[in-house]
């Protein structure tokens, strides 16, 4: 009599495509993402006063202070406004020259 056996699957071959899944959406979707908040924290560390900014609601002005968390912007000739740093999305000056 003749007993034939299954051969067991390896541990390994059936994490494989979860292990590949997770390859894929690392460099793909996280490390982009972290590459672009490491940008924009070297971005809001280099502002300076007289730069021309754009907020992430639209709002454009040129720095008239910086404290530690607020930025304060002219708007216009007696018009300012102070917005939270975190809030400023890109710069304007090489923009609208």
């Amino acid at each position: 009599m003749i007993l034939l056996q299954a051969a067991q699957p390896n541990p390994i071959m059936s994490f494989l495509p979860l292990i590949g899944i997770v390859v894929v959406f690392y460099f793909f979707f996280i490390r982009p993402q972290q590459k672009k908040a490491k940008q924009q924290g070297q971005f809001l560390e280099n502002l300076n006063k007289g730069d021309e900014i754009a907020t992430a609601s639209g709002i454009i002005g040129r720095i008239n202070k910086i404290e530690e968390n607020t930025i304060t912007l002219q708007i216009d000739q007696k018009t300012f406004l102070r917005v939270l740093k975190a809030t400023v999305s890109k710069e304007m000056t090489e923009s609208i020259k």
